[in-house]
């Protein structure tokens, strides 16, 4: 192959800078590079992710991972291309993946760098010559774009994709069959497949070059996934493809791939012009502190589905939409970030789903495909409406909307509704049993609840605390005298039980757990909740002394333990088996999103002076060095209890990073 050097242009703005930027170095070092995975998201709940070096490590890895219409579930359609390079008839691999102890082809070897920001960028060079990996997802719709580029050479060189379907669930796996409908309808710059009814099809396009497609059917068996290896489930599969793409690349040229649910892209490159200038319209305004960058991201969890409705999505790659996760997450996501309206928007969203005083703990498309497993949603729906009010919604809006919504809340767990929930004498609301957690605290086994906390947990109870001095005060400016006083009287009754049950006079904390005049007394987050919430029974001095015990036992530089180290029951490292994982998750494992209520109890109670800020901002800094270690640019779900803290669970979590936002926000307004 006859080559010449010809510097790569930039495909960064000439101001811009490449943040989560990797070196030829650190790709190389396979098992690091294995360990670093990247985000794209589509806005409509389908999202395309893998590592740095393309090799998918986990089942839920692939281009194009989307809901079809029928479900809110996503399916896993485009797993990604094995790539090679023709040229003077030798094979140079791009691409690369695990077949038992066998990894093939073995395309990082010419890996040179990779760049997440405007979006994933993989630079290889073979010889002399340059090429470039480009991944794009529009915003709106299903699908991926793949841009390649070609520098350095002065003859065509050929370029061969073969894209691996598995069309199935994405936290499942496939098998080689017979079921699969091999037909292939081409079309002038592209073909569509549809392998199996019941599932939309895919339709693949391009342009920008000359290029034929060959059809040679065949299946990809035994690709390993390493990280559900070492989660315990089964991580082997097949995959099948349906021909060979052939793009013929002149020098310094580039051609874009399209794969698309249902109909074709018609115009791949078009589409990439508009959408990649929106995206580094976008980034273009980044710094790299982990403020602006996790601000930056913070959109991937914003969606909305198919009949438009918006939503947040909890977490990537495997969890949907959360009710809990969604009015925890959402001021943190909208309000700190100036999108007020999309705020009210999702609150308002929300509505049609309410029943008998609770909202869904997984959203489906409709109330009637949605699961009412969560205790406490309704109460978190309530506070966000209220951080809602307090950042300028309208009188109006409040009053006529959402005091209805509230009342009906607050008389569905009075009087009684599904979950076991309804107040008793001391007007506390007593939610779950031995077989059902409903808190946030949810992990179960084949031998019940990890973490028992049916009866009255704290932060239930001090949330429902919350939402009657809520209604207390909408009821007030509504001038409605009678209600005013009805939630009055309810917070005063709430309020004496909550300091009788809870509060630890001899230890200055709250307990976890009432039930029956029995007190569970682990030191677990929980309290720092109540601790933070702006209507609360609490006096500043027991505030403060709660904040004091948090931070002395629960905290580390990634968050909140869910359970003290001083504890025998306490368990410092997340990892294994889903049994192991389970017994850990809430028994010491640390969780970043307590640690906004932290924050909050800390300005609260302590103060705002210029070193309390500074110290929240030191701990805050813990985060720094971990938007670049696992899920780029984004907070992952766990870590373990004890130091280094490896993260674990969902590599991008949404109260992972809308709570670090809050607390920044939170810092930002109150200090001096």
């Amino acid at each position: 192959m006859s080559t010449q050097s010809v510097p790569h242009k930039s495909l960064l703005p000439a101001s811009g800078r490449a943040l989560a930027s990797v070196d030829h170095e650190s790709c190389q070092q396979l098992e690091s590079a294995l360990s670093r995975e990247w985000l794209l998201t589509d806005g409509r709940g389908g999202y395309a992710s893998s590592t740095i070096v393309q090799c998918a490590t986990r089942k839920y890895h692939g281009l194009l991972v989307a809901p079809p219409a029928s479900t809110a579930k996503r399916y896993l359609f485009l797993s990604r291309y094995e790539e090679h390079l023709v040229a003077d008839g030798h094979h140079f691999p791009l691409s690369i993946a695990r077949y038992g102890e066998l990894w093939s082809p073995q395309g990082h070897l010419s890996l040179e760098s990779f760049e997440l920001v405007p979006f994933p960028s993989s630079l290889h060079r073979i010889g002399e010559a340059e090429v470039r990996r480009e991944i794009l997802m529009p915003k709106g719709q299903h699908a991926v774009l793949v841009r390649y580029s070609i520098r350095g050479t002065t003859e065509d060189v050929e370029l061969e994709l073969r894209p691996l379907l598995p069309f199935r669930e994405a936290d499942a796996l496939t098998e080689e069959n017979t079921h699969l409908d091999g037909t292939v309808t081409r079309a002038s710059s592209g073909f569509s497949v549809q392998p199996y009814q019941g599932l939309p099809g895919v339709s693949f396009s391009w342009a920008g070059c000359e290029a034929e497609f060959e059809e040679e059917p065949g299946w990809f068996n035994d690709i390993e996934y390493t990280e559900e290896t070492a989660r315990g489930y089964p991580a082997r599969e097949d995959q099948w493809c349906p021909g060979i793409v052939r793009l013929t690349l002149k020098p310094n040229s580039d051609a874009v791939v399209a794969c698309a649910l249902n109909l074709p892209i018609k115009d791949p490159v078009e589409l990439w012009a508009t959408e990649s200038a929106r995206q580094v319209k976008a980034s273009a305004n980044v710094l790299g502190d982990m403020h602006s960058r996790l601000s930056q991201t913070a959109d991937d969890f914003i969606y909305r589905a198919l009949d438009g409705r918006p939503g947040i999505i909890a977490g990537f790659p495997w969890f949907l939409e959360w009710g809990r996760d969604t009015y925890i997450a959402l001021p943190g996501l909208t309000l700190t970030r100036g999108k007020r309206e999309l705020c009210g928007e999702i609150l308002a969203a929300a509505l049609p789903f309410l029943n008998n005083g609770l909202l869904p703990n997984i959203f489906g498309n409709t109330p009637e495909a949605s699961h009412y497993g969560s205790a406490d949603a309704s109460l978190w729906y309530a506070r966000a409406v209220c951080a809602y009010d307090r950042a300028g919604a309208s009188e109006e809006e409040i009053l006529e909307r959402y005091l209805p919504a509230l009342t009906s809340i607050a008389r569905g767990y009075r009087d009684g509704t599904g979950l076991d929930i309804a107040c008793d004498e001391g007007g506390l609301p007593r939610m779950g049993s031995k077989d059902l957690n409903a808190t946030w605290m949810d992990a179960v086994t084949v031998d019940g609840p990890v973490t028992p906390r049916h009866g009255f947990p704290v932060e239930t109870s001090a949330l429902w605390y919350f939402l009657v001095a809520y209604l207390e005060e909408l009821n007030a400016r509504h001038g409605d005298e009678t209600a005013e006083a009805e939630w009055r009287e309810a917070k005063r009754l709430a309020g004496r039980s909550f300091v009788e049950r809870f509060w630890i006079e001899d230890g200055r904390y709250l307990a976890d757990v009432w039930d029956d005049g029995v007190r569970e007394t682990s030191v677990r987050p929980n309290m720092v909740i109540a601790a933070a919430l702006e209507f609360s029974p609490l006096t500043r001095g027991q505030r403060t002394d709660i904040v004091q015990r948090v931070e002395a036992e629960l905290m580390t530089p990634r968050g909140l333990r869910t359970l003290s180290p001083k504890n025998v029951d306490y368990i410092g490292r997340y990892g294994g088996e889903p049994l192991e994982r389970d017994g850990a998750y809430h028994q010491g494992t640390v969780w970043p999103w307590p640690l906004g209520f932290f924050c909050e109890a800390y300005l609260r109670a302590i103060g705002t002076r210029v070193k309390d800020a500074r110290h929240l901002r030191e701990l805050l800094a813990g985060f720094e060095e971990h938007i670049d270690e696992s899920g780029l640019l984004h907070i992952s779900e766990v870590f373990d209890g004890d130091p280094p803290h490896k993260p674990g669970g969902s590599i991008a979590q949404a109260w992972s990073t809308s709570e670090l936002l809050r607390a920044f926000k939170m810092i930002e307004e109150r200090q001096p």
